[in-house]
């Protein structure tokens, strides 16, 4: 199983509805692409300064499982519509589990 660990950090424009859509938006990528074992997003607690806004789980069956995920057009729709015009920072990581 291969786990893909997404963390955002929005920028000081996003306010709390476009962080909602953005959110929602990135939970219906199992749904609307699938091939994911599971998928959790969810945004920081607050509970230290400094951290990150929002964190993407997502585990795959396999390598190839991911990277039909990374190339599928809705995926790289929702990046394109919902991510990128709002990110300050982001940062990822895959691997076997």
């Amino acid at each position: 199983m291969i786990r893909h660990v997404v963390v955002f950090t929005w920028s000081e424009d996003v306010d709390a509805d476009r962080r909602r859509t953005t959110v929602e938006a990135l939970r219906r990528l199992r749904e609307d692409v699938g091939g994911m074992a599971s998928l959790v997003v969810a945004d920081d607690a607050g509970l230290s300064d400094g951290n990150a806004d929002t964190v993407l789980i997502a585990d795959f069956p396999d390598a190839e499982a991911f990277s039909r995920y990374a190339r599928d057009p809705v995926h790289l729709s929702v990046i394109a519509e919902h991510v990128r015009p709002w990110l300050a920072g982001r940062s990822a990581v895959q691997y076997q589990v």
